[in-house]
């Protein structure tokens, strides 16, 4: 892989970024690429908003009026991505990110908020990249697996903890 480019954008207020979480989130896109295989330059958008953020678009987007912890807009299918004739880049799409949500999952699940951030870049990263669980079967567990074996790579395992130092 030659370079990726992710744009974080915080778009909430409900929910303070903890120091080092927009890191980690472009650490996440790497590990996920790099574990894909995925080779040359790619861009990834990542939106921070908060519950009511998040219902709308899914509502505008999905048709589904509810509150969500993540949601993946792939710009590319099978492979083939619109590239960014500036940077020559693929674009890969877009991941919007619950804040409220992740701080509640990671209080559900007894882990940290970055951990939980962790586990839902991961996870939008591979809808990106063309994996889905929405039918369930082995495609879902496949999906799990890819999760698992990138979340371990991270040093995020489940029921471990993440948690970085101020200069992370």
């Amino acid at each position: 892989m030659e370079r990726i480019k992710v744009t974080i954008e915080n778009k909430q207020k409900a929910i303070k970024v903890p120091t080092g979480v927009r890191l980690l989130i472009r650490r996440c896109c790497h590990a996920v690429l790099e574990a894909e295989g995925f080779t040359g330059s790619a861009e990834v958008d990542v939106s921070l908003v908060d519950n009511e953020q998040i219902r709308t678009i899914n509502r505008e987007q999905r048709q589904l009026d509810i509150a969500t912890d993540v949601l993946s807009f792939p710009l590319g299918e099978d492979g083939n991505y619109d590239i960014n004739p500036a940077t020559g880049a693929a674009m890969l799409g877009d991941i919007v990110l619950s804040m409220e949500r992740a701080q509640t999952q990671a209080e559900e699940y007894g882990h940290s908020l970055q951990r939980e951030v962790g586990y839902l870049t991961v996870h939008s990263m591979l809808h990106l990249l063309g994996y889905d669980h929405v039918e369930g079967g082995l495609e879902a567990v496949h999906m799990r697996e890819k999760e698992e074996f990138v979340m371990l790579q991270m040093g995020l395992p489940r029921g471990g903890s993440y948690v970085m130092s101020e200069e992370g």
